[in-house]
């Protein structure tokens, strides 16, 4: 199923949102009726929770359906929470603590921000189970914030050339696309939740804007 639709309040949806096949985390703040679409478009369950504290649960870890990599800061109810949903739980060695706006990853593999060290590079791979890619994307470390990546396909920033769409397709092991959302948005990442069964994107997006986010993410051959 994809939806266009104001879940947060603005265009950034993946910034508060967590999503993978099995579950979304959202703030605790979110409505109700809020995390019911996302519970219905993404065919999910919904966990409340936060990270470090913070409602800003995409930007601060990234996720696949083997585990959970979390800033630093992570309190310890937190990790216990997402240990309970029978996720491995990692925090990603040294200062950065945006670990969703510079890690884009599905079950496949990962790119990772080109200054992350190799102990971090290493946690995220054993975390995750996956290879993980350092690079950067048009010229920017702000993977997470420029793709949104599924088992099923990738969407990244109309900005990306050729090379880095054959490169993210080696990586994830699935076809993909650039594309913006909300009207001309670049920052994909930012403003998509997306899985394997749906995506939420940001609520201004334009008709060809959606079409591109259908194909790209390989939603064409389902029944929507």
């Amino acid at each position: 199923m994809l939806k266009r639709v104001d879940i947060v309040g603005n265009p950034n949806v993946g910034v508060f949102v967590l999503t993978t096949d099995d579950m979304a985390i959202v703030p605790y703040t979110l409505l109700d009726e809020k995390a019911d679409i996302i519970k219905e478009t993404l065919d999910v369950d919904v966990v409340k929770s936060s990270i470090s504290g913070s409602s800003l649960i995409g930007s601060l870890a990234v996720a696949n359906s083997n585990g959970i990599v979390v800033s630093p800061h992570v309190l310890d109810r937190e990790i216990e929470q997402f240990e309970k949903l029978g996720l491995k739980v990692a925090t990603l060695p040294g200062q950065y603590t945006a670990v969703g706006n510079i890690i884009a990853a599905n079950d496949n593999g990962a790119i990772v921000s080109p200054f992350l060290g190799e102990e971090a590079i290493e946690v995220i791979e054993e975390t995750l189970d996956v290879d993980a890619k350092s690079s950067s994307i048009v010229g920017s470390d702000i993977i997470g914030s420029l793709i949104t990546v599924t088992n099923k396909g990738f969407l990244m920033s109309n900005q990306a050339v050729n090379s880095e769409i054959n490169f993210a397709q080696e990586v994830f092991g699935v076809e993909g696309d650039i594309g913006t959302v909300g009207k001309g948005i670049p920052l994909v990442g930012a403003c998509t939740i997306s899985n394997s069964n749906g995506a939420i994107v940001a609520k201004d997006s334009t008709g060809p804007e959606m079409a591109r986010v259908e194909e790209a993410l390989g939603f064409l051959d389902d029944d929507f």
